[in-house]
């Protein structure tokens, strides 16, 4: 081809495209700049839109990253200890294992199934073609065995097999069981405290476990850019009771021994300081095992001592003195008459025994716990100011203590109780109303106490590692109901009753102390029955009371069954104990070497 020929085909085919172009270029020319205005402008706010996002949504955006980003840990929440006033452990939380198995990551990671099922069984003690067919049961997540303990984990652990899941979880562990179950409760299967301190106390005992922030992935899978390097249940707390775990055995066994014997239905002691209100002890029988709580009957999780009402009968003899006292309708030396059988509104009253004794002094009338002479003191007293001190007293109402479920006691109302003679005539000695046994230690305290009304307690705090304490409860302040010299002189009167009169059976060598015992009929349905409920309430050592101790023994069996044959050895015995323990010196060593007295005197 020639030069001439290929100038000459250029021309065409640039003749043919200008043939192809709009004939009118300048429209042409002004849609293409068009087209470029909307390009550079859209652009343009683009880029408006991302410095916009940059510098002014930046925070807000950033922010909503890592809430997208960002998980919240909740570690298992652990509980905090319970020691006793010596430190002896009496709760604790031990750790668990639940084991699960995934087979679909078994297959990812070509473990054989049957052979994992052949390494479980053997830690387990499961056969291996039982967890063979449970592993086809579903692909993730099945659950194996529970409740694991922390070897047995470990061991499955070590084989390091892909597809198997420990799950760490915390149990409730009580090495005291039985013997403390009806102060400490139990928790269920989630670890929460469904009865007794465990229940009441449920926010102090447990720990508080600090959540933390941590990384995932778009997988969802933990980052260690802030997973936490210390340990999220951090607090080392411990809470420390007033009990006594070697007085509460004691107790214990003294009232088990009586309920035995006689046949009893339940029963209780408390061992209180008279001083503060602090329980060293306090038994309810019968009892449950926390760890085994499932197998027990409901109405055992209930401390009766705080729970149910009764009638305290004699018992509550010398609070009525105190209140005749402070009353001005007896002095300390006052003599009443003892007709032996009355009739107060038409209803008959009379002394257990039904014999009249003549006059008595108001330290005979302990003695031999005469009803009749007992109603007579209290006619002496305006029946307005007798209910009214009942009150003062908190009778009808909780002492406020920080055990819980306590009910409060039942007391007529003022009208009734003014209207109709026959209230205040078995108020007197200790019938037509009821309270807690608890609430019966209580009174007897402000009598061994110089007349303080203190609060019932059982937790003395929560400590630190160091020991020091960190936090106390909120208990009622300690008012005075009786003056000194009156609450003296009742004390003194019980004294008598204990060498003189129905409690002699509490009698110990070598020591002296207070108390008075109580034999009620039972009202069941409103109406009293042939049942009885027994009690003995004593302060020792008599001449500087340390402590209050009082036993109830509901519906012992036998003809012989009173306050001074049932209550009053169960109270002799703990005092025992007390001594043991505590190492108080006799204030009469003399009496050691004496041959014991019989025992002698009425029963009530």
């Amino acid at each position: 081809m020639t030069a001439s020929s290929s100038r000459s085909r250029r021309q065409q085919i640039r003749a043919r495209i200008q043939a192809r172009q709009p004939a009118n270029q300048p429209g042409y020319r002004w849609r293409t700049w068009l087209v470029w205005c909307v390009l550079f402008v859209g652009q343009l706010g683009l880029s408006a839109r991302l410095v916009w996002l940059q510098v002014n949504e930046a925070p807000r955006l950033k922010q909503y990253a890592q809430g997208q980003q960002l998980a919240l840990l909740a570690p298992r929440t652990k509980r905090h200890p319970i020691v006793d006033i010596n430190g002896q452990l009496l709760a604790k939380d031990e750790p668990i294992f639940q084991l699960f198995v995934h087979p679909y990551l078994m297959e990812e990671h070509n473990e054989d199934p049957a052979v994992v099922a052949a390494k479980l069984g053997e830690i387990l003690g499961t056969p291996a073609t039982e967890l063979l067919d449970l592993f086809q049961t579903a692909e993730s997540g099945i659950p194996v065995q529970d409740r694991l303990p922390e070897d047995v984990a470990e061991k499955i652990w070590r084989l390091g097999i892909n597809g198997v899941d420990l799950l760490q979880k915390w149990q409730r562990r009580y090495p005291t069981q039985e013997l403390t179950a009806g102060i400490l409760g139990y928790v269920d299967f989630e670890n929460q405290g469904q009865a007794g301190l465990e229940y009441s106390q449920n926010g102090l005992l447990e720990a508080e476990s600090r959540p933390w922030l941590i990384s995932r992935d778009g997988m969802g899978l933990t980052l260690p850019d802030r997973f936490p390097l210390e340990p999220l249940n951090s607090q080392d707390l411990t809470l420390k009771l007033t009990l006594n775990t070697r007085l509460q055995w004691a107790a214990r066994t003294a009232l088990a021994k009586k309920m035995q014997e006689f046949n009893a239905s339940r029963g209780t002691v408390i061992v209180m300081d008279v001083q503060n209100g602090s329980l060293a002890a306090l038994v309810s029988e019968p009892s449950f095992n926390p760890e085994e709580y499932y197998k027990a009957d409901p109405a055992l999780f209930r401390n009766w001592a705080v729970t149910d009402l009764y009638e305290p009968g004699s018992t509550f003899k010398p609070i009525n003195v105190a209140v005749a006292l402070e009353l001005g309708g007896i002095e300390a030396n006052s003599v009443i008459f003892d007709e032996g059988r009355i009739t107060v509104g038409g209803w008959p009253i009379q002394n257990n025994d039904g014999m009249g004794r003549g006059a008595l002094t108001i330290t005979q009338i302990m003695e031999y716990s005469s009803n009749v002479a007992m109603v007579r003191m209290m006619e002496r007293v305006k029946a307005t100011a007798y209910f009214d001190f009942m009150k003062k007293l908190g009778l009808g109402q909780m002492t406020g203590t920080d055990l819980p479920f306590e009910t409060a006691g039942q007391f007529k109302e003022r009208q009734q109780f003014v209207d109709y003679g026959i209230e205040p005539a078995t108020t007197s000695f200790g019938q037509g109303f009821s309270l807690t046994p608890l609430q019966m230690a209580q009174l007897h305290g402000a009598i061994a106490n110089g007349g303080i009304l203190v609060t019932p307690h059982i937790i003395d705090g929560m400590y630190n590692i160091e020991g020091e304490r960190v936090q106390s409860m909120n208990l009622i302040k300690p008012r005075r109901v009786f003056s000194q010299k009156n609450a003296d002189s009742v004390r003194q009167m019980m004294g008598s009753v204990v060498a003189n009169g129905t409690g002699q059976s509490a009698k110990i060598p070598g020591y002296r102390l207070g108390g008075k015992t109580g034999t009620a009929q039972k009202a069941i349905d409103g109406v009293y029955s042939n049942e009885r409920i027994t009690s003995f309430a004593a302060s020792f050592p008599l001449e500087e009371p340390q402590y209050v101790i009082l036993a109830v023994v509901d519906n012992p069996k036998g003809g012989n069954a009173y306050g001074s044959t049932v209550a009053a050895p169960i109270v002799k015995e703990v005092i025992e104990a007390v001594i043991a323990i505590q190492g108080i010196p006799p204030t009469h060593p003399e009496e050691m070497t004496q041959p014991a007295e019989s025992v002698a005197g009425s029963t009530d």
